[in-house]
């Protein structure tokens, strides 16, 4: 199945014109830009509205030194990030992506509408509902690439478009959540959200940090991660489009709604320091799923928001890695 997969992928970047000599790092790890077209439509329960119109996300796939695997690991990053969340190839000891190709899985690290390689001209024309059903139209041309498993691992706001996806779309199969709370939500981070709206509202092409400053990204997102590490996340930091931005309180609503709809294996993790979730998010999200879904939690001591970028990052790949190999 895996040079299956490996043939089917190659023939399609060729197809589409994007195929580009691999690039392996020292340890046999490749990593290859790809793209996938998709429009920029709501298909979930969320009231908001994208612009309708066909656009590249592009990313990376990132393979072990033998290609790709019959499992794909989709990397979905918060508010304020980007890819590079997921892959920072400046420091390889937090290179998430590299280090779960390392030991033999594959992951696709996506830049979402509005972010870096995958721009949008105003960050209006999109938002949280469109985000996740664009998701879910990358999910359905990876299943036609041939791949048997698709696993969605989610951030922050990325993982509850991750749960959104699940819930409505039924196409996933298992989830990695971090750092992300239905109905936990710190005071902190509703405050960050308020001053995020009023920036919105006076800027022309639609986009705003979340955490107005560097301080501020840094304290949201880090309790524990290297000096250096926190340096280039900060430097390497996104506005977000304001439709999403905009959509999030109702996004919130809706994944109370249709969590429960979510029956495939769910593994939560969540740092112990964590600015964006108040401390008893821990123990109440494992509720939102299925009866029948088998959901593991796990709280990383000492951690913060940002788990694969704190110092503890070999830990919580240690427990994604303990999951997936039970999947």
């Amino acid at each position: 199945m895996r040079s299956a997969c490996a043939t089917l992928l190659v023939s399609a970047l060729v197809t589409s014109g994007l195929a580009a000599s691999p690039s392996h790092a020292a340890d046999g790890v490749a990593s290859d830009p790809v793209s996938y077209d998709v429009v920029n439509t709501n298909s979930t329960p969320v009231p908001c509205a994208g612009d309708g119109r066909t656009h590249q996300l592009r990313g990376r796939l990132v393979t072990p030194g033998s290609g790709a695997t019959g499992r794909v690991n989709v990397l979905v990053h918060d508010i304020t990030a980007g890819g590079w969340f997921w892959h920072l190839r400046q420091h390889p000891a937090y290179d998430y992506a590299s280090r779960l190709a390392e030991r033999g899985e594959t992951s696709l690290v996506l830049d979402r509408l509005g972010y870096d390689e995958s721009p949008l001209t105003n960050g209006w024309r999109t938002c949280l509902g469109a985000q996740a059903t664009m998701l879910h139209q990358v999910v359905q041309q990876l299943r036609q690439e041939g791949y048997d498993e698709v696993v969605l691992h989610g951030h922050s706001v990325g993982a509850a478009l991750a749960e959104l996806e699940a819930a409505r779309f039924q196409d996933v199969d298992g989830l990695v959540l971090m750092s992300w709370s239905d109905t936990g939500a710190s005071f902190r981070a509703f405050a960050e959200a308020g001053k995020q709206h009023a920036t919105c509202l006076v800027r022309p092409d639609g986009y705003a940090p979340y955490g107005a400053t560097a301080a501020d990204f840094q304290e949201l997102l880090f309790a524990t991660a290297p000096d250096d590490v926190r340096s280039t996340a900060t430097a390497l930091r996104n506005p977000d489009p304001c439709g999403d931005a905009f959509s999030l309180s109702t996004l919130l609503v809706v994944n109370n709604l249709v969590t429960r709809l979510i029956d495939v294996p769910v593994l939560l993790l969540f740092g112990e320091r964590d600015a964006l979730n108040r401390p008893g998010a821990a123990r109440w999200q494992p509720l939102a799923y299925s009866p029948v879904a088998e959901v593991t939690s796990y709280v990383v001591p000492g951690a913060g928001s940002a788990l694969p970028l704190e110092a503890s990052a070999p830990q919580t790949r240690e427990r994604v890695l303990e999951w997936l190999s039970h999947l």
